[in-house]
């Protein structure tokens, strides 16, 4: 199939073409008619499958045709409302579609001016939106298409109160598309709740719930070993542009200084930004003047951006739905993507409970190190060291060996150390999957044996 035979509005065709559009994706072709139709719509389908074109085509030929007078789009983030102004403006500019873009973290003045000027699409956040509402400042915004964008994303940063109560605001005759990556129980009942009698279409299969061009590899290391084998990765992997998730916001602050003070093009981006360097800080990111972005989950949620070659999970994702979220910001509009994992052996198992509940492919991976020690591994062997219990036979061994320098046997004895952990230092980062299995085993004995520790205690 072929955008022409959408037979849009002409204005609305050219800016199509400008966008260099030339065959629908599966979520186009499918979404398009319905919507043109004026059905109700439920759509699930991953973020960079084409979803704001899906719905904003379809819309802004509405418009076009003066068959509606305006329009309301809710994205979850201040960064994916940017966006889908953005890209709704350069296809409906032919049109003279004008577009707002409404978030909290400025003045409400101009946002309530250009509404009641008569702005034709209005794509807001929840929070800002609800606000204008509830205080009667855009009683004139009544849209008669709403889209909600990344449904499941709204419902996971808590929004869903406030998205039923704009609903209360917004009149009963209208065209309402809900758009969602995934469908958990809140979204089907949301969906229930504000549609009438909607279609529901998928370009997600059952068993399709990360995308199948991310080649995803973790890598088992030691917990001192994450910067190193970061570092690593950014020297060694061909990256366009990059995102490295941590959990905590000092996390990425450190991990940030750490980068730059090595002299990557790192920036850091987390909650507690002020929303003008939050903005600076994506739009560097977006221009290519950032390669690596180190970020929390919830500030990244919802940032689209094109080339992102690389995902590195830093640390471990709390649960296997932020895992699908992290690793979909790369392997965009079918090109491939990397997701590379570091965990310990403490945390394999939580790997593989995600592996197996998201069905993704995973591979065991190691990183080849450089010549020599780093100061991760020296340290990682003295703790190893400092850890051994003396034989009782040691002083016979050292008698036994007469006159020897003992700086010399002492540099001996290190370096039999040193070759004993040659998997975890000096020629690689990352342990072998002979290693892993040994490390697990070795690892549930200890858990087995403190359970049994615990019972005895108990009965006791």
């Amino acid at each position: 199939m072929k955008f022409q035979e959408f037979n849009f509005h002409r204005d609305i065709a050219k800016g199509v073409k400008i966008a260099g559009f030339k065959e629908p994706s599966p979520i186009q072709e499918m979404a398009i008619p319905i919507i043109r139709e004026g059905r109700d719509l439920v759509a699930q389908a991953h973020t960079g499958t084409g979803k704001t074109a899906a719905f904003g085509l379809p819309m802004m030929d509405k418009l076009a045709r003066g068959e509606i007078e305006r329009a309301l789009v809710i994205t979850p983030t201040r960064e994916l409302a940017t966006q889908v102004s953005d890209e709704l403006y350069h296809l409906g500019r032919f049109a003279g579609i004008r577009t707002l873009t409404v978030y909290g973290g400025v003045g409400y003045g101009r946002q309530i001016a250009l509404i009641h000027k008569g702005v034709q699409i209005v794509v807001a956040t929840p929070g800002r939106l609800k606000d204008l509402y509830r205080k009667g400042k855009i009683d004139v915004l009544n849209p008669e298409i709403v889209v909600l964008d990344e449904a499941d994303e709204m419902l996971d940063m808590g929004f869903l109160d406030e998205i039923k109560e704009i609903f209360e605001y917004i009149p009963q005759n209208r065209q309402t598309l809900l758009f969602s990556a995934t469908m958990p129980e809140p979204i089907k009942e949301l969906a229930n709740h504000i549609l009438y009698q909607p279609e529901f279409i998928s370009v997600v299969g059952d068993e399709d719930t990360t995308n199948n061009v991310i080649d995803q590899r973790y890598y088992v290391i030691n917990e001192n070993q994450r910067d190193d084998a970061i570092v690593k990765l950014l020297e060694t992997e061909e990256i366009n542009k990059c995102i490295i998730f941590c959990r905590m916001k000092r996390e990425v602050d450190r991990l940030t200084e750490h980068l730059q003070a090595l002299g990557f093009n790192a920036s850091g981006l987390h909650g507690d930004l002020e929303q003008q360097d939050r903005e600076v800080v994506i739009k560097a990111y977006r221009r290519g003047e950032s390669k690596i972005m180190v970020a929390t989950d919830v500030a990244a949620r919802g940032l689209d951006v094109k080339d992102v070659t690389h995902v590195f999970n830093y640390h471990i994702p709390f649960d296997p739905q932020s895992y699908v979220h992290r690793i979909g910001r790369t392997g965009r509009a079918g090109k491939s993507g990397q997701a590379i994992t570091l965990v310990t052996t403490e945390e394999f198992r939580e790997l593989q409970r995600i592996q197996k509940e998201v069905g993704a492919e995973m591979r065991l991976a190691t990183i080849q190190g450089g010549e020599g020690l780093d100061d991760a591994s020296v340290e990682y062997i003295a703790d190893e060291i400092r850890a051994l219990p003396v034989h009782s036979e040691a002083q016979r061994i050292i008698d036994a060996l007469g006159d020897m320098d003992r700086e010399l046997l002492l540099e001996k004895l290190v370096s039999v150390m040193i070759d004993r952990e040659q998997h975890n230092v000096g020629s690689q980062i990352g342990f072998d999957q002979h290693t892993v299995d040994e490390m697990l085993e070795s690892y549930e004995n200890e858990q087995k044996s403190t359970r049994n520790s615990h019972r005895r205690k108990k009965r006791r």
